[in-house]
């Protein structure tokens, strides 16, 4: 699945039902969403209506019998939010809100992702003329835990393998591959419904689960075949339903997966633990050394790509402790920069902001992102020993989540102006995907002796 810009839904749509687990009501309303904003959940029914942005560190991964998708953030929880991301990460939606009266969204009639398939398809989806944001596996990466596997290798695609493995007759061992694409998902994917086996119907609802499941939400396996009287909608539709839950906690990265992702008997559980690990191990993609200069250039004359260490970034910029506040530069191009600032608890400025509770100042997000943009100024257009950037100015500035110790900052800086030495920037920063501030910069470019 790879489509060049972003997308979301083109008008708001909703619909009412129980939860799965929980059995109570819930209105459920899809709504359009600005791009580079994610997709995040709405709890209508809590005081502020807090948000629940998707994504890795929001995701819960302690409860080994869950058998749903959670994600928390403060006091608000989401449940059971796979079959929806799923069908998000299906129909290549980038963002979305999801408002909801309840902890749990409602669950159409089936059972399966289909149903949200439907509904996105009728909302109309839109593009968003921003480019796609992709997770891309670059390096093998593996997960194992009481004889679950799960294994992410570099592919240029969305390819996945999962074997399940039942002691259960009926369900025994089914083993697939599918590479996913839109269609693919729509066609052989989004249909697979949701399964349980009646031995363990009982013990579930006596510990507060499938309290709303139905024959026509779930297909209920016994021995020799199942109790409900639509027939399988495939001869291997256990373990497409599998695979579909897979692309709904896949998709907890915040953006779209590119890789080959092979699952044996994993979990929601086993599944976020598994994000989250890929998230913990993802590397900028390699790139040429920095050049000098203007940086180096290809055969065909086009700039590549550049890398910049402290070291590089210290022979560029003049600030020093405790003012440097970023550690490296993941991409440089003409018009363009990639950098990251990774946040400590040993940060100064903790000491005060605030004790107890340390968040890093929002004037302080801004000034390192306007380090980024210096970056690419001095080592593109001056001689950065004779050359100073002053920041001169912030528009449309705007902070959407906080940032704590632990946190990587990735900004992302895009020249929009450069004029008489005074320039104008679009400036992004994200935490494990998240958008947690934007703003324009401008600046102006000075001689070090004026």
């Amino acid at each position: 699945m790879i489509t060049p810009n972003q997308r979301t839904i083109a008008k708001p749509i909703s619909f009412e039902g129980v939860g799965l687990h929980t059995g109570q009501p819930c209105r459920v309303e899809f709504r359009p969403a600005p791009a580079d904003s994610g997709i995040r959940f709405v709890r209508l029914d809590l005081p502020g209506a807090p948000e629940i942005p998707v994504s890795p560190r929001y995701a819960c991964a302690d409860t080994e019998e869950m058998r749903r998708t959670i994600l928390k953030s403060g006091d608000a929880e989401v449940h059971t939010v796979e079959h929806i991301l799923a069908a998000a990460a299906g129909l290549e939606i980038d963002n979305l809100v999801i408002a909801l009266t309840s902890k749990e969204p409602a669950e159409p009639r089936d059972g399966s992702a289909a149903p949200y398939v439907r509904m996105f398809q009728e909302a109309g989806l839109v593009d968003q003329h921003v480019p796609r944001r992709y997770f891309r596996v670059s390096e093998p990466v593996r997960y194992e835990e009481n004889g679950v596997v799960l294994v992410g290798l570099p592919h240029d695609g969305l390819r996945i393998t999962f074997t399940i493995e039942y002691d259960d007759a009926y369900l025994g061992t089914q083993h697939a591959t599918y590479d996913i694409d839109r269609d693919v998902f729509i066609r052989e994917i989004a249909p697979a419904r949701t399964f349980v086996l009646q031995r363990d119907v009982d013990a579930l609802r006596a510990r507060g689960m499938i309290l709303g499941g139905t024959l026509q939400n779930a297909v209920v396996v016994q021995p020799t075949g199942i109790l409900n009287q639509e027939p399988l909608r495939f001869d291997n539709e256990f373990v497409r339903h599998k695979i579909l839950d897979f692309i709904g906690d896949l998709y907890l990265l915040g953006r779209p997966a590119l890789g080959h992702f092979v699952s044996i008997k994993s979990g929601h559980a086993t599944n976020v633990r598994f994000v989250q690990r890929l998230a913990a191990t993802e590397r900028p993609e390699k790139a040429g050394r920095a050049g000098k200069g203007n940086g180096a250039r290809g055969a065909s004359g086009a700039r590549k790509s550049l890398q910049l260490d402290i070291n590089a970034i210290m022979k560029i910029m003049p600030h020093r402790y405790p003012f440097l506040l970023i550690d490296r530069i993941l991409s440089l191009e003409e018009n363009r920069v990639v950098g990251i600032k990774n946040v400590t608890i040993n940060e100064p400025f903790f000491v005060g902001h605030f004790p107890g509770h340390p968040i890093m100042p929002a004037v302080l997000i801004i000034e390192a992102m306007a380090q980024c943009g210096g970056v690419l100024l001095l080592n593109s257009s001056y001689q950065p020993k004779e050359k100073l950037v002053y920041f001169i100015g912030i528009d449309r500035a705007k902070f959407r989540k906080p940032v704590r110790p632990g946190d990587q900052l990735r900004f992302e800086l895009k020249l929009l102006r450069l004029k008489s030495r005074i320039c104008k920037m679009e400036g992004k920063a994200y935490v494990d995907g998240d958008l947690v501030a934007e703003a324009e910069l401008l600046s102006s470019i000075v001689d070090r002796d004026s």
